[in-house]
């Protein structure tokens, strides 16, 4: 089987093609504007440097792929209400151009990285189920909705097979430490460099942490799995608080942690974490690291790759 990733060279994407060529015999190609950051050496996997955009000719990219990963995304959810109209011509125009190209060149089957964290919006209602209404406070969670919606528009119309996931908060290898996302990942970089580490509000913001590796092992049997239910939220199910999570890697690194607290985020929901009754459902209980776990193996492979 021919598997594509669309925007794969990141974190989500190197983690994912080094999953599917270590358990299989797919050939697995990478398309994605960055390189730098891919470092896969395996003879399944393909790499391939293009720019991802409205004016990509996705007919002869996707050609041949049964499989298509969308991981494509050029913004992050705390700055995509500064530039709404640039977003949604590259990822929302983008990705109804890349779903026409799906229909003609007969792709089985598409798979979407979706927000767990942003489509829900406000709703105090935890933890979040697939079923519940949506009301994003970000141009970022919008544009993932109407991505989704298009999905069903495109399944409903022609047929072509989709799976959304809507992701939590995954952590862990290959995560780039910058502060834009990936709370456990920087604060963990941080740590080890003995950096300040700042926190907007009074870090009782409650997110949903996952493991990047258990994350990927759900990713793939969403997938392949031929249950009805095409829209999955992934994550750990419980909710964890900034402070929670400053106490943790205070706990695993053994040392104090340098911490500044600023003002709050309009962008930023108080509380958020997913209710995974309906993958556990359909794939049984996701029997993933702790926290304490997942930031022990983070801050390991932290030292290791940067030297720290």
């Amino acid at each position: 089987m021919n598997i594509l990733l669309l925007g794969g060279a990141g974190f989500l994407g190197t983690n994912l093609a080094e999953s599917l060529a270590r358990n299989s015999r797919d050939r697995i190609t990478v398309v994605d504007a960055k390189k730098e950051f891919f470092h896969l050496k395996k003879g399944n996997v393909i790499f391939k440097e293009s720019q991802l955009n409205s004016n990509t000719d996705f007919e002869k990219l996707i050609n041949d792929h049964e499989i298509i990963y969308h991981l494509v995304s050029t913004t992050v959810p705390t700055t995509s209400n500064q530039h709404i109209l640039e977003e949604l011509d590259a990822n929302v125009l983008m990705t109804a151009k890349l779903l026409d190209a799906c229909v003609k060149t007969g792709t089985k089957k598409i798979v979407f990285i979706s927000s767990g964290g942003t489509v829900y919006g406000k709703s105090s209602n935890c933890p979040l189920s697939e079923t519940m209404e949506t009301n994003p406070i970000t141009s970022y969670g919008v544009q993932k909705l109407t991505i989704e919606k298009l999905l069903y528009l495109y399944y409903e119309m022609y047929g072509l097979d989709y799976r959304i996931i809507r992701m939590a908060n995954p952590y862990g290898p290959y995560q780039r430490p910058n502060g834009l996302l990936g709370v456990v990942t920087t604060f963990v970089y941080k740590a080890l460099k003995d950096e300040e580490i700042v926190v907007y509000g009074d870090g009782s913001i409650i997110r949903d942490f996952i493991y990047i590796e258990d994350a990927i092992t759900a990713m793939i049997k969403i997938t392949f799995g031929e249950h009805k239910d095409k829209l999955y939220n992934l994550g750990s199910g419980y909710g964890t608080s900034i402070n929670q999570v400053i106490k943790t890697i205070e706990s695993c690194l053994n040392k104090s942690l340098n911490v500044s607290y600023i003002p709050g985020r309009k962008v930023d929901v108080p509380i958020n974490f997913l209710d995974m009754t309906r993958y556990e459902r359909n794939f049984g209980l996701l029997k993933g690291l702790t926290l304490n776990e997942g930031v022990l193996k983070t801050s390991d492979f932290m030292s290791e790759y940067y030297g720290i």
